[in-house]
C-alpha cells in the first residue's frame, strides 16, 4: 500500500482562492479610490492617505491568513493591485508599485513568525509591518519628510489604526466566516 505525504506547497485550490481574492479586492480597491477622493476633497486632505490606506491593505493579510502559505500575502496584495490597475485605477501603473510595497509590508509580519504561526499574533505583526513599510515609503514618495514630527506621529497612528481595523479586525472576521462556511476544509 502506497502512502502519500500531505504537501505543504501550493495546490490548485490555493491558486484559485488567491485569484478570487485578487480580483475581488482589485474591484474593491478601485471603488475605494472614490472614498479617498472624497476625504481628500475636505480639510482632512493631509490625512486622506492614512485614513483610507487600511482598505488597500486587506488583500495581502487576507490571502496570507486564509491560505497559510509563504508568499501568499505578498501575491494577494500585488495581484489585487494588478487587478485594480487593469480595471482602471486613477493612479495607473504606479498602482503596481503600491501593491509591491504593501505586499512586502504584509508578508513581513507572517515571515517574522517563520510562517509557523497563523493566528491573531501573526495578523497583528502583519498590520504593524504593513504600517511601518508603507509609512517608510510615503516618507519619500508622498513628501512626508516635509511634515513636522508631531504631524508624522499623528499620521503614523492614524495609518496604524486604519490598517489595524481593515487589515486586522476585518480580515480576522472575514476569515472566521470563511472558516465557518467550510470552503477551505482545514
Amino acid at each position: 500500500m502506497q502512502t502519500t505525504k500531505k504537501s505543504s506547497g501550493w495546490h490548485l485550490r490555493d491558486v484559485i482562492m488567491l485569484t478570487l481574492i485578487a480580483i475581488f479586492f482589485g474591484f474593491i480597491f478601485w471603488i475605494w479610490a472614490f472614498a479617498y477622493d472624497a476625504v481628500a476633497a475636505t480639510p482632512l486632505k493631509p490625512f486622506a492617505n492614512d485614513i483610507t490606506l487600511g482598505a488597500w491593505i486587506m488583500a495581502g493579510p487576507l490571502a496570507g491568513y486564509l491560505l497559510r502559505k509563504a508568499g501568499a500575502s505578498f501575491l494577494g496584495e500585488f495581484l489585487a493591485a494588478f487587478a485594480e490597475m487593469i480595471i482602471g485605477s486613477q493612479w495607473g501603473v504606479s498602482t503596481l508599485l503600491s501593491g509591491l510595497i504593501q505586499g512586502i509590508g504584509g508578508e513581513l509580519g507572517f515571515a517574522l513568525t517563520g510562517y509557523k504561526k497563523w493566528n491573531s499574533f501573526s495578523l497583528v505583526l502583519s498590520t504593524l509591518t504593513s504600517t511601518i513599510v508603507t509609512f517608510g515609503y510615503d516618507l519619500y514618495a508622498s513628501g512626508y519628510t516635509s511634515y513636522s514630527l508631531g504631524m508624522l506621529i499623528t499620521l503614523f497612528i492614524i495609518r496604524f489604526l486604519s490598517i489595524g481595523f481593515f487589515g486586522g479586525v476585518l480580515v480576522a472576521a472575514i476569515t472566521k466566516l470563511i472558516d465557518k462556511s467550510g470552503i477551505l476544509n482545514r
